[in-house]
């Protein structure tokens, strides 16, 4: 087994990749350094929390076309097609909304984003022009691609090493995994327990598949400590319906906004939208009560 690990997106990214005869492990090795590259990229494109990121120099012109990479480009346009699914409870224009509750601090420099926007913007707000590839934004707004940015780079990570025997993208708990562990079986995954953070309240078995979390018990605003970061765009609050929902899909940014959005939506709501979309969710309630959707 070759492993590495690497900061990106304010997360530790540990990629494993099983060695056998298929491949040299001089391959696997470069093919781990592509993998951290798609990382670097996504994040060099998607960062709102640095000034010279392509997100944040593209929002700088208004109602005129500016032409954008793929990696902004396809979790973008991704974004918005989930943002028009859900009627906006998914938004990813509420980066000012972010920064206002203080989750706007470049992990790196530790410099706080401050932006001026116009309060009444919305995902409709944001044009993107498929032919042109381009970005158009009708009004000043903060665009937040945090529940779709990461994942888009797990999936880039795993499209490198998808000729390995079996292979582990892990960015801070959201996993893609593929093919088989170096035990010839399918990889088994731990979801955190949610307040004792060195155990693993749950396990699931998956292979060419993806989990991703969205959880209360991480990241607490700094200028109030009862907010988290899954705020919803409507209400301008915290969901705490749940404490974490993991949620297994065929693609990592399918299963990370699919995430977000169930969380968002409530218990009853967001089963529904596990069992209409054909992925697997776990949902884990304040009192640790799991329930699993979608034949898990």
């Amino acid at each position: 087994m070759m492993r590495k690990t690497k900061l990106f997106m304010d997360t530790v990214v540990d990629i494993r990749v099983v060695t056998g005869h298929s491949i040299s492990e001089e391959e696997i090795e470069m093919k781990i350094n592509h993998a951290f590259d798609a990382f670097r990229k996504v994040e060099q494109a998607c960062s709102r929390f640095n000034p010279e990121s392509e997100l944040m120099r593209s929002s700088r012109e208004i109602n005129k076309p500016i032409p954008i990479s793929p990696y902004l480009f396809e979790p973008l346009k991704f974004a918005l097609e989930i943002a028009k699914g859900s009627n906006g409870l998914f938004d990813p224009t509420i980066g000012k909304l972010m920064e206002n509750y203080g989750f706007n601090q470049n992990y790196l420099t530790e410099k706080n984003m401050e932006s001026t926007t116009d309060t009444t913007a919305t995902f409709s707000d944001i044009v993107l022009n498929e032919y042109e590839r381009s970005l158009l934004l009708k009004k000043p707004l903060v665009i937040d691609l945090g529940a779709v940015a990461k994942g888009f780079a797990i999936d880039l990570a795993a499209n490198e090493l998808k000729e390995c025997d079996g292979f582990i993208v892990n960015a801070g708990g959201d996993v893609f995994a593929g093919g088989i562990n170096d035990k010839f079986n399918r990889w088994s995954i731990g979801i955190q327990h949610l307040y004792q953070q060195e155990k693993v309240i749950d396990c699931v078995e998956i292979s060419n598949e993806a989990i991703c979390t969205s959880g209360s018990y991480e990241r607490r605003s700094a200028k109030n400590p009862s907010m988290h970061h899954l705020i919803n765009p409507r209400t301008k609050r915290s969901e705490n319906h749940l404490v974490s929902l993991s949620i297994i899909a065929p693609f990592a940014m399918m299963a990370d906004a699919f995430s977000t959005v169930a969380f968002l939506s409530g218990v009853t709501k967001s089963k529904e939208i596990v069992e209409s979309t054909g992925v697997k969710g776990i949902f884990i309630k304040s009192d640790l009560d799991i329930v699993k959707v979608g034949g898990i």
